[in-house]
């Protein structure tokens, strides 16, 4: 007899491929504000699973580690590569939005992976340099050598490169010094309680200053009022990312 956890995971299975193969998943986009200029420029491609009953989505939380567990994680970073790139070709040319991607740790240790950003990008007519690779520190973890040869041949591709949720492990620092990046998304662990922390407050006041004199931008997520918000920018932050600047959409504002 099956193990109820046995059979939840072969749900989740016959699930996934199922919305591989009928193209059930959709992108949600972040806007990601300029604190310099107040301008949004930026938006983050959030993955959702759209295939329940009622219409409803499901979060990436719930069925990305049935994913990785089953091997699907790197179908699922080529489809969100192709529908990112899609977007951003219908976008139009230089003045169209910088749209970010996450990459899982088994397509930052692909060989082949950059490839597939390069064609991709080619094929669909879309400009490199308004595509982001966010790199969780997760996958930098797994194999730091591929990690870096990752960052960098997005870069040589006109990519830019985000390390995401930087300091939520022990060996974050090393990444500044090891990978190359052009911006640096501060965990949102050390922004929910800026305002109440003040060890809180001198870990990204000190984020901000390392990468700022690196000649790196640093982007702050989870802001989530307006207090937040102020302090960041007084920090020296770059960007904001969160419920304050704007909930995830559908698709892109008309005009950005």
């Amino acid at each position: 007899m099956l193990s109820p956890t046995t059979t939840y995971a072969g749900r989740w299975l016959g699930r996934l491929r199922r919305a591989l193969a009928e193209d059930l998943f959709v992108l949600h986009f972040q806007p990601i504000l300029s604190l310099t200029d107040g301008t949004i420029s930026h938006y983050e491609a959030l993955l959702r699973l759209c295939d329940e009953p009622d219409g409803g989505l499901v979060a990436p939380g719930r069925f990305l580690p049935a994913a990785e567990r089953h091997g699907l994680i790197r179908d699922i970073d080529r489809m969100v590569l192709e529908k990112v790139a899609a977007v951003l070709a219908a976008e139009g040319g230089g003045d169209g939005p910088c749209i970010a991607m996450n990459v899982s740790a088994v397509s930052v240790s692909d060989p082949r992976m950059l490839g597939h950003i390069e064609d991709a990008l080619a094929r669909h007519g879309a400009e490199p340099e308004r595509l982001a690779i966010e790199v969780t520190e997760t996958a930098a973890i797994s194999d730091m050598a591929f990690a870096k040869a990752f960052c960098a041949g997005a870069q040589a591709l006109g990519c830019a490169v985000a390390l995401d949720d930087f300091g939520a492990g022990y060996g974050s620092f090393q990444y500044l010094k090891h990978l190359p990046f052009t911006y640096l998304k501060i965990d949102g662990d050390f922004i929910r309680g800026l305002t109440r922390s003040r060890t809180d407050q001198l870990v990204v006041k000190a984020l901000a200053d390392v990468v700022d004199g690196l000649g790196r931008e640093t982007i702050a997520e989870f802001v989530e009022d307006a207090d937040t918000m102020r302090m960041v920018r007084d920090f020296g932050v770059h960007y904001a990312q969160g419920f304050e600047v704007g909930m995830p959409q559908p698709a892109l504002p008309v005009a950005v």
